[in-house]
């Protein structure tokens, strides 16, 4: 069970869209998710006449690793850790380190 999924709100905590929030959109790896939002980068694309597209210079979200990201906590407002609880009928969800509310609805 990963601890950050997608469709959660995150922030960023480190590198350059430093404290920057968005949603996860994909997970790519283990260790990578793709955030709407942030990491953009310009790519230079060459032009591909079979497929039919044009060259240029193309804006893109890239992946960003998953240890410059923490889940965003709309209680406390700000970045939180993430741990496992198990509930009484035998779930196991997800909580906040800080104040032990349950993430998952």
């Amino acid at each position: 069970m990963n601890k950050i999924r997608k469709g959660d709100e995150v922030i960023v905590i480190a590198g350059k869209d430093k404290g920057k929030r968005g949603t996860v959109l994909r997970v790519k790896d283990a260790d990578r998710l793709l955030v709407e939002g942030v990491n953009n980068v310009k790519k230079h694309v060459k032009p591909n006449p079979v497929k039919g597209e044009a060259g240029g210079i193309v804006a893109l979200e890239m992946p960003i690793h998953i240890s410059n990201i923490a889940l965003f906590n709309a209680a406390t407002k700000r970045a939180d850790r993430v741990g496992f609880k198990l509930l009484e009928d035998g779930r196991k969800v997800r909580v906040f380190k800080s104040n032990g509310e349950v993430v998952d609805a």
